[in-house]
């Protein structure tokens, strides 16, 4: 089955609202009505007639004899409680369907928020009472990813911000909970209460109200016989405090008041009353709730447990987000800027609480989705053996950059230096000059000198052969999943100073082309094919004239095999000799004409070790897999 569109469900013990974003498209999230509006309060009621309702439906539909609110909590064996949630969300789930605002059963995929403090099995427990509802397929997520989802797509978080540490501080209707968003992981480190809720302040308000009603005693039995209107009331506390905390300045004045309402009959009203006196009182009560504690007195002791808690982890957020519908209560931004003040971090409201969970909800679906297409498309590239196949192919380029400069190299550095030796007498034959040569050069070749040449060499070849060609291979993947191509590109090249462990290339091409080539020039044979070809090539046939009798005398053969190795082996040729036989400008010369030899010569000895090459290759493909599989994870926040 094809999953086309993701459902954000964000079920919240005060309001819920729902998203759906299209899987294809990176077009932000729609808002979905029930009952013609985009958020609604989350109320279960029962209709003789009518049957099920929510939202504002369940609350002013005349004849509605059972009502239910603020209903959500940790999953538990209690019948009513599974069977208020299954009720409410069945009926969400049919209006939907109803109004076709979602497609089929099996092309739309359903993300439930959750409050972060819920452990794992929390979490379990309710995604298998949500599936009973009959929504099949369906997942539940911390309400923090979320939040933190929207913030990102909303564009309200800079990239430098997506790869730092944001706090998120979600203040809901039954829990605040906190949550840490660091270095692009987006599995949250939680903290927080899992009973510091806004709800509580309106039970405050409620039993305030209650205690101070003239007709007390026959509310509390209406209440006790009624329920439903008991809930009512409770809503009505609740539009009186979010009426407060919208207009805070307008009630600073004694005089005037932020009412709710609530008829019970003709002659009984319940009307709570808030203003900032009123207000200050309740949020400074203690509550047995919060075991003793007032509501503000919890909630800055919890923002400074979970700065306490960072502080731990040697962790300071470059943005404190806060969201949940209670965010709006100004106070409570406050307190994170006293708490934070020290610090750098910025402290940011989500503008539309009401909103962006069920957004976000719907954004953190497509975003799994897309990001697990993604993360499959750039394994399909490494799988298919491309990556081995285009560093094989440069593979000639490699061994044509480094010959030259080695070549050069150890003509400098070993073998003139060498012969110069010989030259002053301090080598007596030939024999003992090829043997000191080989040391020469494998010296060198391990020397400063030698690995600067190699690794600036390999890098070069990696940052203009290999990296064009992987380009080609990764920009389609970034093209198709709409996010820059340099998200997959090494545009900085490789450096071998790198202190990523994930990104050691350049140790990688420098350790093991230096070790490639002493095996190779030493241990394979080409520095003794060298030095025949430089020593004999240009003494043996002079010699010969000088000491052709005696070699013949000697009973040599005059062949050329021969003659080199008993030069090399037997003739200690005068020390006043040398001199004349290798003056400055004829050891210039040799350098002139041997120096193409010796890039030929290596070049074709390398070539012919393509086994070593092999090794080489696979070391690179699976340096290059884990370079490709670190920026997968950093470009993966980039995609919609």
């Amino acid at each position: 089955m094809e999953i086309l569109e993701i459902i954000g469900f964000d079920l919240g013990h005060g309001e819920t609202a729902i998203a759906k974003a299209i899987v294809d498209s990176i077009e932000p999230p729609q808002m979905l009505e029930i009952n013609n509006q985009k958020h609604q309060i989350t109320a279960l009621g029962r209709h003789p007639r009518l049957g099920y309702l929510v939202g504002e439906q369940a609350l002013i539909q005349a004849g509605v004899t059972e009502l239910k609110i603020g209903f959500k909590q940790k999953p538990s064996h209690d019948l009513e409680y599974r069977e208020t949630i299954r009720l409410f969300v069945a009926t969400n789930y049919r209006i939907l369907q109803e109004t076709r605002q979602i497609d089929n059963d099996h092309n739309s995929y359903f993300y439930v928020g959750c409050p972060s403090g819920w452990s794992v099995q929390d979490r379990e427990n309710y995604q298998k009472l949500l599936q009973e509802a009959g929504i099949s397929q369906l997942r539940v997520i911390p309400e923090s990813r979320a939040a933190f989802m929207q913030a990102k797509e909303a564009g309200k978080l800079e990239y430098e911000k997506l790869k730092s540490s944001v706090l998120i501080i979600d203040i809901g209707s039954s829990t605040t909970d906190f949550t840490l968003v660091n270095s692009l992981q987006e599995v949250p480190i939680d903290f927080g209460s899992n009973t510091l809720g806004a709800s509580l302040i309106d039970r405050a308000i409620f039993a305030r109200t209650l205690a101070q009603h003239e007709q007390k005693e026959l509310l509390e039995k209406v209440f006790q016989e009624y329920p439903h209107h008991q809930a009512r009331c409770e809503l009505a506390c609740r539009k009186a405090k979010e009426d407060y905390f919208t207009h805070e300045q307008l009630y600073s004045d004694p005089q005037s008041v932020a009412r709710g309402f609530e008829s019970i009959n003709d002659q009984i009203y319940f009307i709570p009353q808030v203003n900032q006196l009123i207000m200050e009182e309740i949020l400074n009560q203690p509550l047995k709730e919060l075991g003793g504690k007032s509501w503000l007195k919890a909630f800055r002791e919890a923002v400074k447990e979970a700065k306490s808690k960072l502080k731990e982890k040697q962790i300071l957020p470059t943005l404190v987000l806060m969201t949940g519908g209670a965010s709006r209560m100004n106070f409570t931004r406050l307190i994170c800027e006293e708490v934070f003040y020290e610090d750098t971090s910025q402290i940011r409201p989500e503008p539309e609480p009401e909103r962006s969970i069920a957004l976000g909800l719907a954004r953190v679906g497509r975003w799994d989705l897309r990001a697990t297409a993604f993360r499959q498309e750039v394994q399909q590239l490494i799988d298919s053996k491309q990556l081995y196949q285009l560093i094989e192919k440069q593979i000639p380029e490699l061994i044509k950059l480094l010959s030259e400069p080695l070549a050069k190299g150890l003509l400098e550095n070993a073998i003139t230096p060498g012969l110069k030796d010989w030259r002053n007498n301090k080598i007596k034959t030939l024999a003992d000059l090829e043997t000191s040569l080989k040391n020469r050069a494998q010296i060198w070749l391990k020397s400063e000198q030698a690995s600067k040449i190699i690794n600036q060499q390999s890098i070069n070849w990696f940052n203009e052969k290999i990296q064009p060609e992987l380009a080609t291979q990764t920009d389609p993947i970034c093209r198709k999943f709409h996010i820059p191509r340099s998200s997959l590109r090494l545009e900085e090249g490789i450096d071998p100073a790198l202190t990523n462990p994930d990104l050691r290339i350049g140790d990688v091409l420098l350790a093991d082309t230096v070790a490639l080539f002493i095996n190779v020039i030493i241990g394979g044979g080409t520095l003794a094919s060298l030095i025949t070809l430089v020593l004999t090539g240009h003494f043996a046939w002079p010699i010969v004239l000088i000491y052709g009798a005696s070699m013949m005398a000697a009973g040599m053969e005059l062949n050329r095999k021969g003659v080199k190795e008993a030069i090399k082996t037997n003739i200690d040729i005068p020390s006043w000799m040398r001199p004349n036989f290798l003056n400055d400008k004829k050891l210039e010369q040799l350098n002139q004409q041997t120096l193409p030899e010796l890039e030929k010569t290596l070049r074709e000895q390398l070539s012919a070790n393509q086994e070593v090459f092999a090794q080489l290759i696979e070391k690179v493909e699976q340096d290059l897999e884990k370079i490709l599989f670190t920026k997968v994870q950093e470009a993966i926040i980039l995609i919609h």
